[in-house]
């Protein structure tokens, strides 16, 4: 969380959105995630500047999952 900018919350937030996933969690319940969601974030700010809702930004995201 402190590397990216983002509050806890929005992190929550967007992990319970299904827009980025966990990687694991700690033995204390801690979420810990992969590098990978780094870049995801960044997409999520661009498509936010660009005005896109999170429902579209969450349908972008399935998109791109799927065809993966």
């Amino acid at each position: 969380m402190e590397y990216t900018g983002v509050s806890r919350q929005t992190i929550h937030n967007y992990t319970t959105m299904g827009l980025i996933t966990e990687a694991r969690r700690t033995a204390g319940g801690h979420r810990l995630y992969d590098e990978a969601v780094f870049a995801r974030l960044e997409m999520i700010a661009r498509l936010k500047q660009q005005n896109r809702s999170l429902q579209e930004i969450r349908d972008h995201f399935a998109t791109l999952d799927a065809n993966r």
